[in-house]
């Protein structure tokens, strides 16, 4: 059946803290008030031992979740907003990415921090920036960003289960967004893109909340445009990814990120690395804060009109 973003995130929650007895939520607002955005809602009624409210601290929490999953636990860890992310990087950069390295894998940290993120809703500069350039270039780390319902819980489920730290990004634009969602637990895997639609004449690669504004924007076109969700960052599933671009010989690559030393980038790199020349270009979002008045902060993120001329550049004989 069809299922929000959100409603299929709490699902899922449900269901891990009913099979995995060493799971448990913490975070600010996660108990009675159900969550920043509502995706622990009603939880705490039947795990009150294990959906804890904390204190407003996210290097804290961050540390308490990283100590308790050396000691055998699975911490799905709430950040509000993936902003606040910046206060607990130490921990997360420096200690939960690194201790199995430096345990010589004698060390695991099963740890799961979930961060809603992105623009959309005019929560203004320190409320809406978009962080995945920034831990995608951390060893250690696996970073997600489902784009639709049936990813968001598939990824939850597969990061539950994994022995790393994995840090899922939610485009809180997208929460409200449905599809269609299994009832019972499933995986959608790590490391692993999807093709979203065939096509022959181009490729976007986009990433998080801009799948859906390829997808619009591919639905008006009158050529044959595939469109690739890497759906993990890190690490990248290039050779889907370029198997696409040299299919088609065009790449677009999407994200609401800036492109500023950023994913888009590295993907196009690693296109290069992997053998593809055609033509290429990028879209992202604009090197400046992201405004609270919702009409700037539309156009701060490559915009339905945007991509249609860069499809349209790419198409061009040269």
């Amino acid at each position: 059946m069809n299922k929000t973003y959100l409603q299929a995130l709490n699902e899922g929650l449900r269901q891990l803290l009913t099979t995995m007895p060493e799971a448990y939520i913490l975070g600010e607002d996660v108990g009675t008030y159900g969550g920043g955005f509502g995706v622990t809602k009603g939880l705490v009624a039947d795990f009150p031992d294990r959906v804890l409210d904390t204190p407003i601290s996210e290097a804290a929490i961050t540390g308490v979740a990283t100590g308790s999953a050396l000691l055998g636990k699975r911490p799905i860890l709430e950040i509000q907003f993936s902003d606040f992310l910046t206060v607990a990087v130490d921990q997360i950069v420096n200690e939960a990415a690194k201790i199995h390295f430096l345990s010589n894998g004698e060390q695991s940290v099963p740890m799961v921090i979930r961060a809603a993120s992105g623009s959309g809703t005019g929560a203004s500069a320190q409320h809406s920036q978009s962080f995945e350039n920034w831990f995608s270039h951390v060893p250690g780390l696996i970073v997600a960003m489902p784009a639709n319902a049936y990813d968001a819980k598939g990824i939850l489920v597969s990061a539950v289960r994994n022995n790393n730290p994995v840090l899922i990004f939610e485009p809180k634009s997208l929460y409200k967004t449905s599809a269609h969602v299994p009832d019972e637990l499933y995986e959608v895997p790590l490391g692993q893109a999807k093709t979203v639609v065939s096509g022959d004449d181009l490729t976007i690669i986009a990433v998080g909340r801009m799948v859906e504004v390829a997808k619009t924007v591919v639905e008006k076109a009158s050529c044959s445009i595939e469109i690739v969700d890497p759906i993990t960052i890190l690490p990248l599933d290039i050779d889907t990814l370029a198997s696409s671009a040299k299919k088609t010989g065009r790449v677009l690559i999407l994200t609401e990120a800036t492109k500023q030393s950023g994913i888009s980038a590295e993907i196009l790199a690693q296109l290069i690395e992997a053998g593809f020349s055609g033509k290429m270009k990028r879209l992202g979002g604009k090197f400046m804060p992201i405004s609270a008045a919702k009409s700037v902060e539309l156009g701060q993120v490559p915009t339905e009109i945007e991509i249609s001329e860069a499809i349209d550049t790419l198409l061009r004989d040269d």
